[in-house]
């Protein structure tokens, strides 16, 4: 799946540059894993503008203006929390495009309305903003490694959308 992630990530810095786009990245169960996928691209200073890693709900908050009262209410891996941390980061990078991740990787913290596996992801365009949750299967590790992968797909996906708009 490596190589997968490697292709994936060059595939988005040569779209994002014939767009002469950037992107910015939000993570919580990742920890910086999708921040590390991009910038293992060579040249991708030209195009990733920054990487947030709010692993904890306090960053969430201060850094990308996620209300506590609404992940008090929702959670952290919730459609709503994942909405707001990709906005807060496409706001303060000022970027063209935005993903945002938090899940529930494991082997512990799962609960039956989310089990371990659940990952919440939103996006951010000029398109707008849009979401979806996935469940993965496998440990710790290939949960964060297919989080990442669906990540890099997904904005490959939207910026290729905004580019034949």
């Amino acid at each position: 799946m490596k190589d997968s992630i490697a292709e994936l990530s060059k595939d988005l810095g040569l779209e994002l540059l014939n767009n002469c786009a950037s992107v910015t990245v939000a993570e919580s169960c990742t920890g910086g894993g999708l921040a590390s996928a991009i910038t293992e691209t060579e040249g991708s200073s030209r195009w990733f503008r920054v990487g947030f890693v709010t692993y904890s709900d306090f960053f969430k908050q201060t850094l990308l203006n996620v209300p506590a009262t609404l992940i008090e209410r929702e959670g952290s891996v919730s459609e709503a929390v994942v909405r707001c941390m990709v906005e807060g980061a496409v706001n303060l990078a000022q970027a063209d495009y935005g993903i945002a991740v938090s899940g529930i990787a494991g082997p512990t913290g799962g609960r039956p309305s989310k089990p371990v596996g659940t990952v919440w992801f939103a996006w951010k365009s000029i398109d707008g903003i849009g979401s979806k949750r996935l469940i993965f299967s496998g440990n710790r590790s290939m949960v964060r490694t297919q989080a990442i992968e669906f990540s890099l797909k997904q904005l490959l996906h939207i910026a290729k959308r905004s580019n034949t708009v």
